[in-house]
């Protein structure tokens, strides 16, 4: 099966590639992207640790850079592609950013923000589940390792 460059699946996997870089930091693996007409303009992964910053989640991150990317603090034509579902404060980011389009992988039923009802914008659009397998088993690999 070859993919489409630009399906979800393929900046999904993109993002994925951030959050493996996580994983290597044994940082939380999650990783997001953000693209502007089908081209990426931001990577990051969350870098909590390494920043000492609780705020250095992936989507913080890459919103920030995509700001600078555009030279604007207002990203309305951009996706957000991020491995697990984001937390209150991402989606919030998400949210004053007037972000077009959210896309993410795994559901996080903990701490994700739908917990807590729809914190994106009113005019942005969700898709979910875009290879959500994946996030979660890398997901899965850091807690493993943190019990050991």
């Amino acid at each position: 099966m070859t993919l489409s460059l630009y399906s979800d699946e393929h900046y999904m996997r993109e993002a994925l590639k951030q959050a493996r870089y996580a994983l290597a930091e044994d940082e939380i693996p999650i990783g997001a992207v953000v693209v502007l007409e089908r081209q990426i303009i931001a990577r990051a992964y969350n870098q909590t640790e390494k920043l000492r910053d609780v705020t250095a989640h992936a989507e913080m991150l890459a919103l920030t850079a995509a700001a600078n990317h555009v030279g604007n603090k207002y990203l309305s034509d951009c996706t957000l592609y991020v491995t697990i579902e984001p937390c209150v404060m991402c989606a919030g980011a998400s949210a004053w950013a007037q972000v077009q389009r959210v896309v993410y992988g795994a559901h996080e039923e903990k701490r994700g923000f739908r917990r807590h009802g729809n914190l994106l914008h009113p005019r942005t659009e969700l898709a979910t589940g875009i290879l959500a397998a994946e996030g979660a088993e890398l997901m899965q690999q850091f807690f493993a390792q943190k019990r050991k």
